[in-house]
């Protein structure tokens, strides 16, 4: 006897033996028993929850005549009367499985619906189960609509679909829609248990884990890589063999790298990525374990008191990490791991997109970011620091408005801007850095007047203010009385107003155009003719592609009777086919000659006269739109500027 997988040896054949849809199992045995039979029904889910099974079930539950042949329509059928055993052996013929995905026109449907009027031959009720029902055409749906709505009492329909989206809202309706849901990973792991011990397959409790996980809720996936992992293993289901046949990553590693990016240790995430790279584990796997660790973790963090129930050691891990990662940190790399899982196949290298993916936390982490950034104001020159011990410089905000006055022993200013004149403060005195000499102490600035904001002004801009030489040697005035200085007075500070320090510089009301490639034109009485008669050319379609780039690449030399000489710089133009078209293009508007080509330097041709004339036009719109008011306004006010070669003139 051949070997029967164990998808298809252990399909559920009572509803009894179903697992993880309680709910539809206990709606379709209330209404078996109390014999509330609807004509139509639609079991919607994922791949391998149980569809096609149920409703060879309740097609056995409807036409089950019993052990002694005496039974009517029950909600557990017995599994042993010549209906259940033909409906479990897929020949019974009452009841038709039609794939819709391979069966999806018209015809097929009508085809089916022709069985509909004739009564059932051996059991009770006939049952069309239709799988894949999105996959049927328009048409097909339509053709089905009035059977599908009044049936006659001995059909029933089941239909089965995993995108009841794509059904028509017309067929739900005629429809009792029952959704079966993807299994839980622990009731797979249960499940799988029980299959294997009947089996008499050893098997680890973490191998099971991982084929749960693996399956996504689908209990045929998780029954076909249980299949799968007992040819890998040779008869024994051990953790080590599952993970490498499945791929998957080990907690350890995972935990290691949530663990890692909890203490900002990147080195420690580029090691850690690298070992998965040598072992060669999954990089998508590594996300979605490190997202469920996170999942845990965000849950542990948010209901503390789930942590004391579990006695793992992978979730006293997970809780000594929830302890230590904050919660917006958990948040955050658990979006980074969800959205990096789609960049993975963008990148050359799924491990470098995975170390990308880890090492965007660290570069935005939560709160690392404001000690990073900072200010865009003006700094001081290299040259001219802050002695030791003076005051730290204020930002912008909390500046006052002030006219800046620069001393030795002051920092160079900060200027922010302001709508109306505010009066000057009293400057705050400076603490004592270093007591000097009083000959090498400096006068004290004279107090700046309160400032103007005036609308505009020709001063110079900050970058251009003087600031304080560092080779002079002071420190400021305390309590001690002032001695006159011996070295020439400080030296003259201009108050620079805010708002013209804050102001771009002027632009100039024309600026230059870039410059333009000579051209090397010197019209000639011949080359008047030329052009125009190569503009007429053009003008008729006489010429086109080579013939019309010989045209306006040549010179006209010298002209004869019959004869002319023309002139071009490139020996590919000086083709004889080229020739003789161009002849028989300049006979069509009544110029019968010969023409003869040479090869050599131009200085007029219809080509350079066309590009002189566009780069006139050219300059002229640059001369319009930089001469215009308002956008000298612009860029004055705003320091907005013309992106080159973004100015096009209108063809004419």
């Amino acid at each position: 006897m051949s070997y029967v997988v164990l998808a298809r040896k252990y399909r559920p054949r009572t509803f009894s033996e179903m697992v993880g849809q309680g709910h539809v199992v206990q709606a379709l045995t209330n209404a078996l028993t109390s014999q509330r039979l609807h004509h139509a029904y639609l079991f919607t889910g994922t791949r391998g929850v149980g569809k096609t099974t149920v409703s060879r079930i309740l097609a056995k539950s409807l036409n089950c005549l019993g052990a002694d042949g005496q039974g009517g329509v029950t909600a557990t059928p017995c599994g042993v009367c010549q209906a259940c055993r033909d409906i479990d052996s897929g020949r019974f013929v009452d009841y038709t499985e039609l794939d819709a995905a391979s069966n999806r026109g018209v015809d097929e449907v009508q085809s089916l619906l022709e069985q509909a009027v004739y009564k059932p031959v051996q059991g009770r009720f006939k049952v069309f189960m239709i799988d894949e029902v999105h996959m049927l055409t328009n048409t097909a749906f339509n053709a089905m609509l009035k059977t599908l709505e009044e049936p006659p009492e001995y059909l029933k329909f089941v239909l089965a679909t995993t995108d009841p989206q794509k059904v028509p809202v017309t067929v739900l309706s005629r429809c009792l829609q029952f959704n079966l849901r993807p299994m839980a990973p622990e009731t797979v792991q249960e499940h799988l248990a029980s299959v294997l011990q009947a089996e008499g397959v050893n098997a680890d409790a973490g191998a099971l884990r991982l084929l749960a996980r693996a399956a996504r809720g689908s209990m045929r996936d998780a029954l076909s890589l249980t299949d799968q992992a007992i040819a890998f293993g040779a008869g024994q289901l051990l953790e080590a063999p599952v993970r490498q046949m499945l791929g998957a990553v080990d907690r350890g590693h995972v935990l290691r790298l949530v663990s890692a990016l909890a203490e900002g240790d990147g080195a420690a995430v580029v090691d850690t990525v690298d070992t998965l790279r040598l072992d060669g584990l999954n990089a998508a796997s590594t996300l979605e374990d490190m997202a469920g660790v996170l999942q845990r973790m965000a849950v542990m963090q948010a209901v503390p008191e789930r942590v004391a129930a579990q006695a793992d050691a992978e979730e006293q891990e997970m809780a000594r990490l929830a302890s230590v990662m904050p919660p917006d940190e958990t948040q955050l790399l658990y979006s980074l791991c969800l959205h990096g899982r789609g960049e993975l196949g963008l990148a050359p290298d799924e491990y470098a997109a995975l170390t990308m993916v880890l090492l965007r936390l660290l570069a935005f982490k939560p709160g690392a970011s404001a000690e990073k950034k900072s200010l865009n104001i003006p700094r001081p020159r290299p040259e001219a620091t802050a002695p030791e011990g003076a005051a730290p410089s204020q930002s912008p905000q909390s500046l006052p408005v002030v006219a800046p006055t620069l001393t030795p022993a002051a920092a160079p200013p900060t200027f922010a801007p302001a709508p109306a004149p505010v009066p000057t403060p009293a400057p705050a005195p400076l603490p004592p850095t270093a007591t000097a000499p009083a000959a090498h102490r400096p006068e004290p600035a004279p107090a700046a007047p309160p400032v103007q904001a005036p609308v505009a002004s020709d001063e110079p801009p900050m970058d251009d203010a003087p600031w304080p030489d560092p080779e002079d040697e002071y420190s400021p005035p305390w309590d001690e009385p002032m001695a006159e200085p011996a070295a020439p007075a400080p030296r003259q500070v201009v108050a620079v107003p805010v708002r013209e320090a804050l102001a771009p510089k002027k632009v100039e009301a024309h600026p230059t155009p870039e410059p333009r490639a000579a051209l090397n034109l010197q019209t000639t009485p011949e080359g008047d003719f030329w052009h125009a008669t190569v503009q007429a050319l053009i003008e008729a379609e006489a010429i086109t592609a080579l013939v019309r780039e010989l045209g306006l690449q040549s010179q006209l030399v010298a002209r004869e009777a019959d004869h002319w000489r023309l002139r071009v710089e490139m020996a590919s133009l000086n083709q004889p086919s080229a020739r003789d078209r161009l002849v028989a293009a300049l006979a069509t508007i009544g110029h019968t000659v010969r023409l003869s080509v040479e090869q050599g330097p131009v200085t007029d041709s219809p080509a350079k006269r066309l590009q002189a004339l566009a780069q006139r036009r050219q300059a002229q719109a640059e001369e319009v739109i930089l001469g215009d008011p308002f956008v000298q306004e612009v860029m004055r006010d705003f320091g907005g500027r013309i992106v080159p070669g973004t100015l096009k003139a209108t063809p004419a």
